[in-house]
């Protein structure tokens, strides 16, 4: 009858509406930056995130803001900071519970802190770990702001790489392409700690971190890289096509969902990294409206890619 056919078309309406508001709600949501603390014991000079304060949450609520996040559609998760390992028991704490919420997890730190009683006991939790290193020359490393110690940066990073290997995580490694490095040649050392994944980023200023304003800790305008030193640097080392992953200024500037040490996304829209409410005030969707996150970017950076390893059990 007509009704019934009315009813059935109504029906396939809504199943075709719901189908595509989850299609375009689901994706924005699949990889997030959680800065859990600002605190670093590194001074890196193009720092974007700098230690303006080193507020950090209670851990259930930060495990909440993590199940928001799992709600809303969130995939993985990647701890950051600042350098996140200066709050080592919590950081395990929430990688273990966001490892039993089913997501991938992943880490960046500068490998300074990470120790192996650490990796034994949370390492099963752990997807992904990543370590920046900006340059293997001493040099550079001390004139970034990662050699106040005797420069022995790159040694703890090959025992991360060890330690990452004896757990089954991925070993992954960041460099930002700056004024002191991007006429560097890292082939052989890469080729020798052997990364899953090489991001390369250009060195990028954001107004309020890292811009030489007044109340701004780092000024990084004397090692911004044209684009084309950028893709020399890049060129230099397209042997590692198949783990390199180039991310230059316009590609990385929106296409990441930061989430600070408040549980605030940073919009970074218009140069510079504007908080919006907190998730655990407004929720997630409300928040992430004034994310200014570009989901087209973050899928063009390749941000979706091989990031669980095998699970136990």
């Amino acid at each position: 009858s007509f009704t019934t056919t009315s009813t059935m078309k109504l029906i396939l309406l809504l199943l075709l509406i719901l189908l595509v508001s989850d299609a375009f709600r689901s994706p924005l949501v699949k990889s997030v930056n959680y800065h859990i603390s600002r605190d670093c014991n590194y001074h890196c000079k193009f720092c974007f995130h700098t230690r303006k304060n080193v507020d950090i949450l209670s851990l259930n609520e930060a495990k909440n803001g993590i199940k928001l996040m799992k709600e809303a559609g969130m995939e993985k998760i990647n701890f950051a900071g600042g350098e996140p390992f200066i709050n080592d028991i919590m950081l395990g704490e929430l990688c273990r519970y966001s490892h039993g919420l089913g997501l991938a997890v992943s880490i960046i730190s500068n490998g300074s802190l990470i120790k192996p009683y650490w990796m034994e006991f949370y390492g099963e939790y752990v997807d992904v770990l990543g370590v920046s290193i900006d340059s293997f020359k001493p040099e550079v490393n001390a004139a970034i702001g990662r050699g106040g110690d005797g420069n022995k940066h790159l040694d703890r990073v090959m025992k991360v790489r060890d330690m990452c290997e004896e757990q089954s995580i991925t070993f992954k490694i960041n460099t930002v392409v700056c004024a002191l490095n991007w006429e560097e040649d890292m082939t052989d050392f890469i080729h020798h700690l052997h990364p899953q994944r090489w991001k390369c980023f250009q060195v990028l200023i954001l107004k309020e971190e890292n811009s030489g304003g007044a109340n701004e800790l780092r000024d990084a305008r004397g090692l911004t890289v044209s684009r084309e030193q950028f893709n020399s640097f890049i060129q230099r080392h397209q042997g590692f096509d198949g783990i390199l992953v180039p991310e230059p200024n316009e590609l990385m500037q929106n296409s990441y969902l930061l989430l600070d040490e408040k549980l605030r996304f940073l919009n970074s829209a218009n140069g510079g990294k504007v908080p919006t409410e907190s998730i655990l005030d407004v929720g997630v969707e409300k928040a992430l409206g004034q994310a200014g996150f570009d989901h087209g970017a973050f899928q063009k950076r390749g941000g979706v890619y091989n990031w669980s390893r095998e699970r136990k059990g």
